[in-house]
């Protein structure tokens, strides 16, 4: 009997390193090619036979007068503030959905959770005309200041977590003489924090990621982030070089990866207690 149970064991690990490999494949032919000759990128290897390492350099000082260090700091001041901001507000507006009594406090809930539904398109000429009476345009306040918002999904993930909070919390510190403001700022939100860090990784990596935002509002290349600067790797070039695009690609995943992996733990705790609570 024993002998059956680890030779099932045995057949399901087989067959789960066998999947992984399989989903995990596209990301070792990408760092492999990365490190191959343009021509050689079309032929059925996963690694190179001679590693081109200065694929990495050179495809890092490929753009004329610029280098990718001033798109990867573009981005990263860029989603920097947009995550904080989106970090305040959300967690704001969340608490007062969760703790505060207002008049029509559902409809407005409605509200917010009917904007998931609306697609960007449909708001992407009103806000570009806004913005552009604003004089903002060539500039990052169209791409920051909407996080002032909160978003209405991160706004619905905090508020499903702080539901879970008891309220005893909030009376005791009442009789304690706290505000509702020191209630959120010295009891809701340290016990938020799986919730706030789902919220930094969601914006950042959705900020990070981000191409359609920042081809419409910026115009000079000096501020261009880094997918816009990938676009223009691909433009400046009469034959691509295959093998430097991706290693310059590869660069580009590594900070929301890096990100991802150290908060992995309060992420997926996040996520999990969000869903269940409330």
């Amino acid at each position: 009997m024993t002998g059956a149970h680890n030779k099932q064991n045995w057949l399901v690990h087989v067959l789960m390193i066998a999947f992984c490999f399989v989903m995990f494949y596209p990301v070792l032919w990408w760092i492999g090619s990365s490190f191959k000759s343009t021509p050689e990128i079309s032929l059925p290897t996963l690694f190179p036979k001679v590693w081109l390492w200065q694929n990495y350099t050179e495809g890092w000082m490929a753009l004329p007068k610029y280098t990718f260090t001033r798109f990867f700091m573009n981005s990263l001041k860029l989603n920097v503030a947009t995550t904080i901001i989106h970090v305040i507000s959300a967690s704001l507006v969340a608490f007062g959905f969760a703790r505060l009594s207002f008049p029509l406090k559902g409809l407005w809930f409605s509200i917010l959770l009917m904007t998931l539904m609306l697609p960007g398109q449909v708001t992407l000429i009103p806000q570009y005309t806004m913005f552009h009476s604003f004089d903002w345009i060539n500039t990052y306040l169209p791409l920051i200041v909407p996080s002032a918002m909160g978003g209405a999904f991160f706004i619905f993930l905090i508020v499903q977590f702080i539901r879970g909070i008891p309220r005893e919390l909030d009376e005791s510190a009442k009789i304690d003489g706290c505000s509702w403001f020191g209630i959120y700022l010295r009891i809701v939100m340290p016990l938020t924090l799986p919730a706030l860090i789902t919220v930094t990784i969601f914006s950042f990596i959705w900020g990070w990621d981000e191409y359609f935002g920042p081809l419409i509002y910026l115009n000079t290349v000096d501020k261009y982030t880094v997918p816009l600067a990938l676009r223009m790797f691909i433009d400046s070039q009469s034959a691509v070089p295959w093998g430097q695009l991706l290693a310059v690609s590869l660069l580009s995943v590594l900070p929301p990866v890096v990100i991802f992996f150290l908060a992995q733990k309060h992420f997926v705790e996040g996520i999990a207690t969000s869903g269940l609570k409330g």
